[in-house]
């Protein structure tokens, strides 16, 4: 009994095939023990004829409540985002729960408190933000959600009503600048990423205290944006000066990518010239030339975190700040000083 060719089946084709009431149907699919054995046979069968299916999410707003979460991507580009999403997902499926996602851009039509009271209106039990930047830790920290909120790689929100998880950028920066004072680089310059991230501000800043509690008063760090580019061009002036460093501790692994493309073209030996060590652990860094020793962060286990934060707070649970800390992976890319160095480079063309 076709319909329109695109209409999505519905109780009322089920009950008019089967030759019942629409109320019987509903019984049937809700209540199939309260339905005389014969009668539910002849509905069940209608329904596999006209291919019904119910709408749960329709059923769920009744009752003011989904089995979805929202999950708001906030400006956040990083590559490590597939991974987040991935553990979110992942964890999310195992409690029980979909994910309903949106996207938001400060500058955009919509308020970031706008974008998540539409998704509490839409009934999703929770809300996860992915958050990098400060515009949108700014737009979390008046939030009075009706939902539970937790927010993904944004420092603490600060706010008693908001819950968040962040890997610690400072302990995994401290990590990578004591390895490289304990090999015995004492000259050693950090290429930063983008200064307007949380995971660039941070890692500049762990990286600095840990110089300056080793003995190293005036640490010296240059302004990058996570890319190899940026990386290959400050790694290619820093080879040109008189006192080049003997260590270059790279804002990401893309960054150290280009660190070492730029060496390698300069005839600039890693290790043995200069060591070189990045941040993240993105795969791929052990098959680099030489391997390279980085700062490893779980983002799937991230991800799931988020989630499990989620549910404690949407079961009653108080609202916390979460560092998950992150490991340092040594490889090939780091030894002591020896300072040949760059006198005998070729020129970069």
């Amino acid at each position: 009994m076709p319909g329109p060719q695109n209409r999505r089946p519905s109780m009322v084709d089920v009950a008019r095939l089967a030759g019942v009431a629409h109320v019987t149907v509903s019984r049937v699919l809700n209540d199939p023990e309260s339905v005389r054995l014969d009668t539910r046979a002849r509905v069940e069968a209608a329904i596999a004829e006209v291919g019904y299916r119910r709408n749960d999410m329709a059923r769920a707003l009744k009752r003011g409540r989904t089995n979805a979460l929202g999950l708001v991507l906030a400006g956040s580009g990083l590559f490590e985002l597939p991974r987040v999403l991935f553990g979110v997902e992942e964890c999310a499926a195992e409690s029980g729960f979909s994910l309903s996602m949106a996207s938001w851009r400060p500058g955009g039509d919509d308020s970031l408190a706008a974008l998540i009271d539409r998704l509490v209106g839409q009934g999703v039990a929770g809300i996860v933000v992915i958050a990098d930047r400060g515009v949108a830790l700014s737009a979390l920290a008046a939030l009075a959600p009706g939902v539970a909120v937790t927010v993904v790689m944004s420092g603490d929100v600060g706010n008693g009503n908001v819950a968040s998880v962040e890997i610690d950028q400072v302990h995994g920066a401290r990590a990578a600048a004591r390895h490289l004072v304990g090999l015995g680089h004492r000259n050693i310059v950090h290429i930063t990423g983008r200064l307007d991230t949380f995971d660039g501000r941070a890692r500049l800043d762990g990286w600095r205290d840990q110089m300056i509690v080793s003995g190293i008063a005036a640490p010296e760090f240059v302004e990058g944006d996570f890319t190899a580019r940026s990386g290959f061009e400050w790694a290619a002036r820093l080879a040109d000066r008189e006192s080049a460093p003997t260590a270059i501790f790279a804002g990401n692994d893309q960054t150290a990518l280009g660190v070492l493309a730029a060496l390698a073209a300069r005839g600039i030996d890693v290790p043995r010239a200069v060591s070189v060590v990045g941040f993240d652990d993105m795969p791929g860094t052990d098959f680099f030339v030489p391997a390279l020793t980085t700062v490893h962060q779980d983002f799937v286990a991230l991800g799931r975190r988020a989630v499990t934060g989620l549910l404690d707070l949407m079961d009653g649970g108080r609202a916390r700040h979460l560092l998950l800390e992150p490991d340092l992976v040594v490889r090939a890319s780091t030894s002591s000083p020896r300072r040949q160095a760059f006198a005998s480079s070729v020129p970069l063309r």
